[in-house]
C-alpha cells in the first residue's frame, strides 16, 4: 500500500495533534521567580519573596498598632488590590523608611559592638509596643504591695 502525499500530511496533521494536547495538558511553563518585581522598595530586599514581604507589613501593623492605611495610600475596607502600594504620598512610608534604616543600622553594628552579643537585635515592636508613637521609657515594673504587719498583743 502506498501512502502519497495526503497519507503523509494525515500522519503529520495526527502526530502535530497529539503534541499540542500532551503540551496543553501540561500547563504554562513555569518562571523561574512566581513573585512579581517589587515596586518602589527603597529599604527592604527588592527581591524579597511575596509572602516574607506580607509577612513583614503585617509586623509592622501589629508593632504599631496600624492598619495597612496609615503608611499606604488607599482606602480602608476596600480591597487590597485597589491600594497602590507603591506611591510615596504619605509622609509616615517616609518615616518608616527612616525607622528601617536607623533599626538596620542599630542591629548591624551599634548593638552587636555595644553588648558584646552578635545577635542582639530590636525591632519596631521594642519601642513602640501597640503605639503609633515610640514609647520613651519601659513599662513600669509591676506594683507590689506588703502584707499588713501582724499586730502586736496588748
Amino acid at each position: 500500500m502506498r501512502w502519497g502525499p495526503p497519507g503523509y500530511a494525515l500522519i503529520a496533521g495526527i502526530a502535530a495533534f497529539g503534541v499540542s494536547v500532551a503540551l496543553a495538558q501540561a500547563g504554562p511553563p513555569q518562571m523561574a521567580f512566581a513573585d512579581p518585581p517589587h515596586k518602589n522598595l527603597k529599604i527592604l530586599p527588592k527581591d524579597m519573596p511575596r509572602a516574607e514581604l506580607l509577612g513583614t507589613m503585617k509586623f509592622f501593623s501589629q508593632s504599631l498598632g496600624v492598619r495597612c492605611t496609615y503608611c499606604h495610600v488607599g482606602e480602608e475596607g476596600k480591597p487590597l488590590s485597589t491600594f497602590d502600594f507603591a506611591s510615596d504620598a504619605k509622609d509616615k512610608k517616609k518615616t518608616a523608611r527612616a525607622m528601617l534604616a536607623m533599626v538596620t543600622a542599630l542591629n548591624a553594628k551599634t548593638l552587636p559592638d555595644a553588648t558584646g552579643l552578635p545577635d542582639a537585635k530590636v525591632t519596631c515592636y521594642t519601642c513602640h509596643r501597640g503605639s503609633t508613637k515610640p514609647l520613651t521609657a519601659p513599662p513600669p515594673p509591676p506594683v507590689t504591695v506588703a502584707p499588713p504587719a501582724p499586730a502586736k498583743p496588748n
